[in-house]
């Protein structure tokens, strides 16, 4: 280890190598080591988590380019590539020892994909610094964290991670031991507006034999920022391995009778209501978009793996996220990116106040009705436009269970979907496995013509397919078998927001949501009652009356009622024999998801046989 120090030692400032000094990890130093030959930097800064430190980061982030500063004094802002906007799908690929065809996966073989990658960042640093971050996935001391290391000659990637994460530089001196995920990034050449240049080697690749994620010729913060969606893709494989769940969730408390707090995690797709639903006012936001679910005496307890948010801010408004709008406009340190900016103030679509007709977007200076190369007209800011704040921003955090060692123990998981025409609002699944059935059939509808066709579904299971990094099948062979190491069974739930009338019109209103979160949570303890369908546990209806009027001083009428958790049997069954075949041509899906399909299909067929197509919730009251 003293030989790679003093090779070190040779290149770097003195500074810097007395920080690294401090600890004594063999792996980590064979790690900075052998990225730091082949980027080759002209000098490195170590971030040990200091104020100092974290101030020359920002500060190097302005100097460079990478962030300019808006009109309140914590507020900057970073534009990525017009054609780096989001991840890159054909170039995010899974190193395998052996390359096999997986469901869904963008596979390589391993030791050709590390070639290629090494060839392409092969000196990419030179003349710029390389920054070494050191972060804790989850509250330092948890059993439950994983540690990583970040190196990025990105001063905007190092000071978002800054931002979401825990430094925990301390933690690499206190034990020599530590084992941690790596990952390595490099923005490559930029252009004259400081973003990544040659888009065609843009690559992204995880290497899960080592836990090690890459990225080249990217900022985007979703393919760079390695602790975030890449560090996701490692996680799934690394809970696989060993039992757990590294999951696509928020994790939140819903408040009770008596002071009573129950925690939910919730995994929806994108746009599809879970930022909402962890926001909703007067409840407990824990984290938007993270979580590790592990066993502890048979109980599953979960933690956010982050400290802040990178939030899609498209569509945030004053009237419908009024928590997230408080927090844009006050003076917590903010990163925009790729909003529009205009005499020093920050605008983005959808925000309900009139947008300026010029300024400076993702395109460069920007104009009302700019058209792309493409022909394509230039929104204000772009739909996957972000803003990255700490969570102690949010005035209703729950600053105890974010730090807990031990996380909180889960009462209930939800999963939720953007579906038009067969999920009812709100149902409880029978079972464990048969909620595993309902996660595994998350499906998402198209919004409006910015994303193409309206009303396409895409099956998204879990809200997870973009992140995965398995076999599918086994991972939900994994969550069937996660059930087996708990004594106590938290309660699934599948929710939809988006249900609609035949003529278009939404079923519910957009604050129902955190009535529905009301209902789960007494569930969850038995203090309420439910009738049984083919499909699972709805509300009943007078049990509802006086939530929506506690909650949201509502009058909730027997009309609505009925329109919403009206069972329509010939979608229900479209979508099972959907979701069937899917998992047909999947080899290693578990016997489990197939004996539930069948039991609902079973069920559902059975009730149209005695009640008809479209069946009354009151129909099944006994």
């Amino acid at each position: 280890m003293n030989d790679l120090l003093n090779k070190l030692k040779k290149k770097f400032d003195e500074g810097e190598i007395n920080k690294l000094e401090k600890i004594n990890n063999k792996d980590l130093f064979e790690f900075i080591a052998r990225y730091t030959e082949i980027l080759n930097p002209e000098k490195i800064f170590v971030v040990t988590g200091s104020e100092k430190d974290s101030e020359f980061v920002k500060n190097m982030a302005l100097e460079e380019g990478e962030e300019r500063n808006l009109e309140k004094k914590e507020h900057t802002y970073h534009f990525d590539n017009y054609y780096d906007q989001a991840r890159d799908k054909e170039n995010t690929k899974i190193l395998l020892k052996e390359k096999i065809d997986l469901p869904f996966l963008n596979v390589m073989q391993r030791d050709e994909g590390i070639a290629e990658i090494h060839s392409l960042m092969k000196d990419q640093m030179v003349g710029r610094t390389m920054f070494i971050g050191f972060f804790s996935l989850g509250p330092k001391e948890s059993p439950f964290s994983e540690f990583a290391v970040q190196l990025t000659d990105s001063s905007y990637v190092m000071h978002s991670e800054l931002m979401l994460y825990r430094n925990a530089y301390e933690n690499f001196v206190k034990n020599s031991n530590v084992k941690f995920l790596k990952f390595i990034h490099s923005q490559g050449e930029l252009d004259e507006r400081k973003t990544s240049k040659n888009l065609k080697n843009r690559r992204i690749y995880f290497d899960l034999e080592t836990n090690t994620g890459y990225a080249v010729n990217t900022q985007y913060a979703g393919n760079s920022v390695g602790l975030k969606k890449p560090g996701f893709r490692i996680t799934i494989s690394k809970a696989l391995n060993e039992g757990w769940l590294s999951e696509h969730m928020f994790l939140m408390g819903v408040n009770g009778p008596n002071g009573r707090i129950t925690y939910f995690t919730g995994a929806f797709p994108s746009m599809c209501g879970k930022t909402s639903t962890c926001m909703v006012p007067g409840e407990n936001l824990v984290g938007d978009d993270l979580v590790f679910i592990k066993p502890l005496e048979g109980i599953p307890r979960a933690i956010n793996i982050e400290n802040g948010v990178f939030g899609i801010i498209d569509g945030i408004n004053k009237n419908d996220d009024p928590i997230i709008w408080d927090v844009l406009y006050s003076d917590s340190e903010i990163i925009f990116s790729n909003i529009l900016v205009s005499e020093g103030k920050p605008y983005w679509n959808g925000m309900g106040i009139p947008i300026p007709e010029k300024g400076e977007n993702h395109s460069g200076e920007w104009w009302k009705g700019k058209k792309d190369k493409e022909g394509k007209e230039i929104p204000p800011s772009h739909k996957n436009a972000r803003f990255t704040v700490r969570l102690e921003s949010f005035p209703n955090l729950d600053k105890n269970a974010l730090e807990s060692k031990n996380g909180v123990e889960i009462g209930g998981i939800i999963f939720g979907g953007r579906d038009s025409d067969t999920w009812p609002p709100l149902c409880e699944a029978f079972s464990w496995n048969y909620g595993v059935m309902k996660g595994a059939s998350i499906e998402s509808e198209t919004t409006a013509a910015s994303l193409g066709k309206e009303g396409v579904r895409t099956f998204n299971a879990m809200s997870i397919m973009e992140f995965l990094s398995v076999d599918l099948g086994k991972y939900l062979q994994n969550y069937i078998s996660f059930q087996k190491k708990l004594k106590k069974i938290p309660k699934i739930f599948a929710v939809n927001y988006f249900l609609r009338e035949k003529d278009g019109k939404f079923l519910n209103e957009k604050t129902d949501k955190a009535a529905w979160l009301k209902w789960m949570e007494l569930r969850v303890h038995n203090d309420i009652g439910a009738i049984e369908t083919p499909i699972g546990f709805i509300p009943k209806y007078e049990d509802l009356i006086p939530i929506f009027k506690k909650v949201l001083n509502k009058e909730y009428k027997k009309e609505d009622y009925e329109k919403q958790f009206t069972l329509r049997v010939p979608e229900l069954l479209e979508k099972n024999k959907r979701i069937r075949k899917i998992y047909e041509d999947i080899k290693t899906t578990p016997k489990e998801i197939f004996d539930e399909l069948d039991s609902e299909r079973n069920r559902l067929i059975e009730a149209k046989e005695k009640y008809g197509d479209y069946i009354s919730p009151f129909k099944f009251y006994k």
